[in-house]
């Protein structure tokens, strides 16, 4: 009887972590939101947006206020069309918002930054943030470098 009370506990055992790195792989890979959080779309455009990729994190004064929602290429301005999701609860944001894409650390994920203008006016559904800065290309900035220093 002792021996099979010890191999439930060890399956009990084993099954909780099983059950808590699929909770924790959910949380890292973004999947853990199964139903959509309540909020209102902006749209951004961004001459390039680097590695930005849909369900990176939206934030504004290091708080995170929503997500990105999809990515579409403007077929008339061939810039990238980045539509965010804004958490309903973060309905007082500005209508003068600047966006730009940042990177968190040194080789992070890149993320979308909101910088609050003063307007009382505040954004809704279907409005558009139109002072953006695009994604900051490090080989880029290397390639600049490099013929500056061969000049």
């Amino acid at each position: 009887m002792s021996q099979r009370l010890v191999e439930i506990w060890v399956g009990l055992f084993v099954a909780l972590g099983l059950a808590g790195f699929l909770v924790l792989a959910l949380q890292v890979s973004g999947l853990a939101e199964i139903r959509q959080q309540p909020g209102y779309q902006v749209a951004a455009s961004f001459d390039n947006i680097g590695g930005l990729r849909e369900r990176a994190p939206v934030s504004m004064a290091g708080v995170r206020v929503g997500k990105v929602e999809r990515i579409e290429l403007n077929p008339e301005s061939h810039q990238a069309e980045v539509i965010l999701r804004i958490d309903q609860r973060y309905d007082r944001i500005p209508v003068d918002t600047s966006a730009a894409i940042y990177t968190s650390g040194l080789l992070g994920e890149q993320y979308v930054g909101l910088e609050a203008g003063w307007e009382d006016e505040t954004l809704g559904s279907g409005d558009r943030i139109t002072q953006t800065q695009s994604a900051v290309v490090l080989e880029r900035l290397i390639g600049q470098f490099l013929t500056r220093m061969q000049d």
